[in-house]
């Protein structure tokens, strides 16, 4: 059979050489210069390529519809993928958090894998090629694909992997989920999720650079805590980001997003208030005679320690012997539970992923197959599936993307 992939990334890549060891005459169309562009840079460049973690901690880390991606991940999971690179001459390495990368910490290693892979298969690349359309049949089904240049390239299945709406400047515009819409799959509004915070207070400004390691982040949405979470985070020119808030940032979108909201940080979870204010005490003893502005070093990073004054309402001048009780138990409950507010996000511009796509409802979840157009697949961030960040959204890819590829029949 001819089999079309529509998208030369992780999903796309994943699926045509799954395809190819069908049997089938694949072609990739890719409207990039290159495959994988955002593979490239992913991770940092370093590309995480999936998570080590067993499959019951890998399905608390999905945030829209771990139960869709049962099939899929159980028939080409985590540890299937690190076989594949392994074995196609990219070696990895399993660092803090079972995150996955290659040993040479070069993403471009990934896709060369990929690549090569492909090219044994004899899958065929046709860059600078953008699909605006669907060639369908009388009976419904797919016949093919229409380029922006017009040109109709029949096939007899295809596969869309053309991604979300992050990081628009590697080709992920949406252009795939438009298609889709034409014809009838109902798309969950894509919304951006892994993304950083921007506060209505200036903190962001004031601490800009700052990172806090070792904190507890929490959002509520009313009195409901939607996330909390232990790790580092960071203050930035417009409000907060790092790992802890990208996490959260998923969650603000699947349940919050446009909404301003009230988020928490402790600055000493490790401590109890009590245990917090025998500290404290402790430190002021140590400083009785020296100014409340110039005993705090111990407690905070130097450029959090003016905005902590500010916040604790104690005068800066005052000696610390002077310092009450109340004033003292005012601080307590600062360190403990700093508010501050989101009032949104950065937006697509600065997301990882994209949140929403077609609704996994009209997707054959053991196939991937379109229940809408028979003969086509859908795989990757087109649909309506996240996970959190450590490499799971990847796994995502690879898995729908094999799942895909392997669920047409056939051969040549």
């Amino acid at each position: 059979m001819k089999v079309i992939v529509v998208g030369g990334g992780a999903a796309g890549m994943m699926a045509a050489i799954a395809a190819a060891e069908q049997g089938h005459k694949v072609e990739i169309l890719e409207q990039n210069e290159k495959l994988g562009k955002k593979i490239y840079i992913t991770g940092k460049g370093r590309c995480n390529v999936t998570n080590a973690c067993d499959l019951e901690e890998f399905f608390t880390n999905i945030v829209s519809n771990e139960k869709f991606l049962y099939s899929s991940i159980y028939q080409y999971d985590n540890h299937e993928v690190m076989d594949f690179f392994e074995v196609n001459g990219c070696p990895l390495k399993v660092e803090r958090g079972n995150r996955v990368f290659p040993v040479s910490d070069h993403a471009s290693d990934i896709t060369k894998a990929l690549a090569d892979r492909m090219k044994a298969l004899g899958v065929k690349v046709t860059f600078y090629c953008r699909v605006e359309d669907l060639i369908l049949k009388e009976d419904g089904s797919v016949g093919g694909v229409v380029t922006a240049k017009k040109e109709r390239k029949t096939a007899d299945k295809v596969i869309l992997a053309t991604g979300g709406l992050s990081y628009e400047p590697t080709g992920s515009d949406g252009s795939g989920i438009r298609i889709l819409e034409k014809y009838g799959h109902k798309i969950a509004e894509p919304k951006p999720a892994l993304v950083p915070f921007e506060l209505k207070e200036d903190y962001g400004a004031r601490l800009q650079g700052l990172a806090l390691k070792n904190v507890n982040f929490s959002m509520k949405n009313g009195k409901k805590k939607v996330y909390d979470g232990f790790g580092e985070m960071l203050f930035t020119h417009f409000g907060i980001s790092g790992p802890l808030v990208i996490s959260a940032s998923s969650y603000y979108t699947k349940q919050m997003y446009g909404k301003e909201i009230k988020c928490s940080i402790d600055l000493k979870p490790a401590l109890t208030e009590e245990q917090l204010d025998k500290r404290i005490l402790r430190e002021f003893e140590e400083s009785k005679n020296k100014q409340f502005k110039n005993s705090l070093d111990k407690l905070f990073p130097s450029k959090l320690i003016p905005v902590m004054i500010e916040l604790s309402g104690i005068d800066p001048e005052k000696k610390v012997n002077e310092v009450i009780r109340e004033e003292r138990k005012k601080m307590i409950t600062l360190i403990k539970n700093w508010e501050m507010t989101i009032t949104g996000t950065r937006g697509f511009r600065e997301a990882i992923i994209t949140q929403g796509g077609v609704h996994v409802k009209q997707v054959n979840p053991s196939t991937m197959e379109s229940k809408v157009i028979p003969g086509l697949f859908i795989a990757g961030e087109m649909l309506d599936i996240d996970a959190l960040t450590g490499g799971f959204n990847l796994q995502l890819a690879w898995s729908t993307g094999h799942l895909a590829g392997s669920s047409i029949e056939g051969g040549k």
